[in-house]
């Protein structure tokens, strides 16, 4: 298992509770129940680019993101790579291995430096056997990754390079300030399930164009209506 963490958060003081209360999985549970899933949850450190769990590793928790960003990947034997989710302050992941409790799926890393809390399957499964209304919850969250998913399949069958491109740089810009995503030309490669070389071409023509504006590792767009005609050929 793959597992690269500090021991110790670096705010010793972390509420728990507070934190858990402000993912959508637990925010409507009472103080006393999230005093209790508190009380299992352990801090993790991770620095950027480490790896938080790696595919086939054993599924025996589930992380709640405090700070930072995860992405997680999925890989072929041929070396390929797809991005399969990115996840933030808010959001839970690790659901599936620790429902079944068979090997993750994919690879998570640290796309920032995070802190994550990590609930045990030994301690969350009694829970959801106890409290319903997470076990519910839960089921939403699941569904609407799975429709995630379904999503992208399509996008793949159905969408042109142009289309999946312009899909995706709207969906990693929206709700910016500035319109704005920190990512490198491969991360996006792996996003999209295209060639690096096929990205930067298109990207080049958009940047002529003045659709989008490129920097080192930063991309701004500029014409989103652009942007959305494109998904809709």
């Amino acid at each position: 298992m793959t597992l690269h963490a500090n021991p110790e958060p670096r705010t010793p003081a972390l509420n728990k509770a507070a934190i858990l209360g402000q993912h959508e999985l637990f925010r409507e549970l009472d103080r006393d129940a999230l005093d209790q899933i508190a009380a299992y949850a352990k801090a993790r450190e991770f620095r950027r680019g480490a790896t938080i769990f790696s595919k086939g590793d054993p599924g025996y928790c589930l992380f709640a993101v405090v700070r930072g960003a995860v992405l997680v990947t999925t890989s072929s034997s041929e070396g390929k790579s797809a991005v399969l989710n990115q996840f933030e302050s808010g959001d839970i992941f690790g659901e599936i291995a620790l429902l079944d409790g068979m090997s993750r799926t994919g690879d998570a890393t640290a796309l920032t430096d995070c802190c994550l809390l990590a609930l045990e399957r030994r301690d969350f499964i009694p829970l959801l056997k106890k409290t319903p209304e997470i076990a519910i919850k839960l089921l939403e969250i699941v569904s609407g990754r799975l429709r995630r998913t379904t999503e992208q399949v399509e996008e793949l069958m159905f969408m042109d390079l142009r289309g999946r491109l312009a899909k995706t740089l709207l969906r990693l810009t929206e709700g910016a300030p500035d319109h704005s995503a920190e990512l490198s030309q491969s991360e996006i490669s792996q996003r999209v399930g295209m060639s690096r070389e096929m990205i930067n071409r298109q990207l080049q023509v958009w940047a002529r164009e003045g659709v989008i504006a490129l920097g080192r590792r930063r991309l701004t767009v500029l014409r989103a209506d652009t942007l959305a005609e494109a998904t809709s050929r």
